[in-house]
């Protein structure tokens, strides 16, 4: 296989994994989506405060393999200093990206609070990454095209995004969602706005359908009803579901490409299949060089 011109671009998402062999799964996935020749890998980070050595190794790990990585870093319940030393300690272990996220409440139904001594939201945690290195960092924050569950209407939840990127965000990458209209009437008002900097939809491939439900109704994406029937009764019948999958995300994915979008952010959810498939699907093709026999 070589490499071939390409001018879509893709990164993807991964988790620090909590076992052995959730770890081993993690390393055989990056082996085979590395092949594709990343913009970027990120990886996924708690709120400040909980263990942070399983994400420093990985990250660690990821930089070695020469890739460019993103490091997750929230603010929620957490002093300045206390962020800002996280930030630069993800920098020097080689991270060139950070993705700027305040965090979401610890408590089911809780409310907001910002620290005192700390970062009041994600806007001013991009500002003072800005301020905190003079090493050339980018900055991705994140974008709802049905708007931040938090968020009081549209208007507000567009006023909060552009005061991040005003703060200094290179790009925004969006939450997932399953109808296509949403994603590009949310990029028409942003750059209505005034918005100029990259928009990158984020595609969640579904390898369980309950599972996306919860995670739907926690982040605010609604699940079309045209959606719930495609996967009506396959609860126990994986091999279909992944097949249903590929079809829906095939659909999504292309009609994306036709609408200009070049570049997709994919939730791996640190699994390979469906994320490697849909992005042959879009043009993307390995490149024999990148194929690492590299072990973990």
């Amino acid at each position: 296989m070589t490499k071939i011109k390409k001018d879509i671009s893709v990164s993807f998402e991964f988790f620090p994994p909590k076992t052995k062999k959730g770890e081993e799964a993690l390393w055989k996935t990056l082996d085979k989506l590395e092949t594709l020749d990343p913009k970027f890998v990120s990886l996924t980070y708690g709120a400040v405060g909980s263990k942070q050595n399983n994400s420093r190794r990985i990250i660690k790990a990821l930089c070695k393999r020469n890739l460019n990585v993103a490091a997750h870093l929230t603010c929620i319940g957490a002093r300045r200093d206390q962020v800002n030393d996280i930030a630069l300690d993800f920098i020097n272990l080689g991270a060139n990206q950070i993705v700027a996220l305040r965090g979401d409440v610890p408590t089911k139904d809780g409310k907001y609070f910002p620290h005192p001594e700390g970062y009041k939201n994600a806007a001013e945690l991009v500002k003072g990454l800005r301020c905190l290195t003079k090493k050339k960092i980018e900055i991705s924050v994140g974008g709802y095209p049905e708007i931040h569950p938090e968020s009081l209407n549209e208007e507000e939840d567009l006023d909060n995004l552009k005061r991040k990127v005003n703060a200094g965000a290179d790009r925004i990458l969006t939450q997932f969602f399953f109808d296509n209209e949403v994603f590009l009437r949310f990029r028409d008002k942003a750059v209505s706005a005034g918005i100029s900097v990259p928009i990158i939809p984020g595609i969640m491939p579904i390898t369980n359908f309950c599972n996306i439900k919860i995670m739907a109704q926690k982040v605010g994406t609604s699940v079309p009803e045209w959606l719930e029937n495609e996967f009506l009764g396959l609860e126990e019948d994986l091999e279909t579901l992944k097949f249903i999958s590929m079809n829906v995300l095939g659909k999504q994915v292309l009609e994306l490409k036709r609408e200009g979008v070049k570049d997709f952010h994919f939730y791996t959810m640190n699994r390979s299949e469906l994320t490697f498939a849909l992005c042959y699907l879009i043009g993307i093709r390995p490149n024999s060089s990148l194929i690492t026999k590299k072990k973990f």
